[in-house]
C-alpha cells in the first residue's frame, strides 16, 4: 500500500498547489484597481476554485491515512 501513500501525497500537493494559485489569484484581484463590483465577481470565482483545491487536498490525505491503515 505505499503506492497508495504516495498518490496520496500526489494528490495533496497538487491540492496545495491549487490553494497557493488561489492566494495569488485574490491577491492579484484585490491589487489591480477595478472597481468594487468587478473585485468581488474575481473574488467569487476565486472561493469556487479555492474549495475544488481544499476538496482535493483533503481527498490526497484522506488517501494517505487509507494506505497508513492499509499498510
Amino acid at each position: 500500500m505505499d503506492v497508495l501513500i504516495w498518490i496520496g501525497a500526489a494528490v495533496s500537493l497538487i491540492g496545495v498547489a491549487g490553494l497557493a494559485w488561489c492566494i495569488w489569484m485574490a491577491l492579484r484581484a484585490r491589487n489591480s484597481g477595478l472597481p468594487d463590483e468587478e473585485i468581488r465577481s474575481a473574488l467569487q470565482k476565486v472561493v469556487i476554485y479555492n474549495m475544488g483545491a481544499l476538496g482535493v487536498s483533503a481527498l490526497g490525505l484522506m488517501l494517505v491515512v487509507l494506505g497508513i491503515f492499509l499498510r
